[in-house]
């Protein structure tokens, strides 16, 4: 498929609003974080992100291939924490708290990234990249869309290893923020395990899934998504001031992203498309609440 103006232009917007966003937050959390050849390195974790992103995209756009999307962000995730981890031991700065926080990421991004590798490994492709995948320019955006995905979730713990002063000792919040993450990260992992199952049984092939986690909420796993990023934010409560709590915007981020964006609006679309005129569907949206289980008000 030919490249349009159109596709520079959304391409030119899309680099435009996600640099300026990545400058704004750096510029804002960056005051107290230790420095790496005269710059600060929060700026260098977020070069490290979009860089990974950018030289992906390259062998990506001449396989069109969307394969190894997934994984490439997974990879991110780490090499940004090591850096960041890095970073704070050369100021002798890094802790318990640092090494908790990096832990917990290290755990989600192999889990996360693996489970979607695998899944689109079985299927081959993914849908969202078809229009995309054809055309050097637009497959620029979801890459780029990436890091500044990766970006945002990750601020929190960035500050949190590279910061200079020194932390404070573990304390309530810190315990706070590692109970939600568990939960949230549990509540995950078993969501994504039952649809995996019920998807893999001949019988439920086209229907939607309504039974475990599913029964309480139609999203449980975006539900744990939000969680366990809120865990981690709240453990940054501990010793994050100041402009720092701009990196409060990692779980925001995911919340909007995941209600507002791309996550339930584009599922919720699809699958109206195929059961809206169905009455048990219909009932089962009635029913069943979009993201927090009514037991949480019971």
């Amino acid at each position: 498929m030919k490249t349009s103006y159109e596709d520079y232009r959304l391409t030119g917007i899309v680099l435009v609003v996600s640099l300026v966003t990545v400058f704004l937050v750096v510029n804002a959390v960056e005051s107290n974080a230790s420095t790496f050849m005269g710059t600060s390195t929060i700026f260098w974790s977020a070069l490290i992100i979009f860089g990974i992103q950018w030289v992906a995209w390259i062998p990506a756009s001449l396989l069109q291939s969307e394969r190894f999307y997934d994984l490439t962000g997974g990879i991110t995730y780490i090499a940004v924490i090591i850096f960041s981890l890095w970073a704070g031991l050369q100021s002798e700065k890094i802790g318990t708290r640092e090494y908790l926080v990096s832990l917990l990421v290290f755990i989600w991004s192999i889990r996360l990234s693996t489970f979607l590798f695998m899944r689109i490994h079985k299927k081959g492709k993914d849908g969202r990249f078809d229009n995309l995948k054809t055309s050097p320019v637009r497959f620029l955006v979801p890459w780029t869309l990436q890091g500044l995905w990766i970006f945002l979730t990750a601020i929190v713990v960035i500050v949190i290893n590279c910061q200079s002063g020194t932390p404070p000792p573990i304390g309530v919040w810190d315990i706070v923020g590692f109970v939600i993450w568990i939960l949230g990260f549990s509540i995950e992992i078993v969501a994504d395990l039952q649809k995996t199952n019920f998807n893999s049984k001949s019988e439920n092939q086209g229907m939607w899934i309504d039974k475990g986690l599913w029964s309480y909420c139609r999203h449980p796993n975006y539900l744990g998504e939000i969680m366990l990023w809120s865990g981690i934010a709240i453990i940054g409560l501990s010793c994050l001031s100041g402009f720092e709590l701009v990196s409060f915007i990692s779980p925001v981020f995911i919340y909007l992203l995941l209600t507002k964006v791309s996550g339930i609006p584009i599922l919720d679309r699809r699958a109206l498309e195929k059961w809206g005129e169905m009455k048990e569907y219909q009932e089962y949206r009635n029913r069943v609440p979009e993201l927090i289980p009514k037991l949480i008000f019971k």
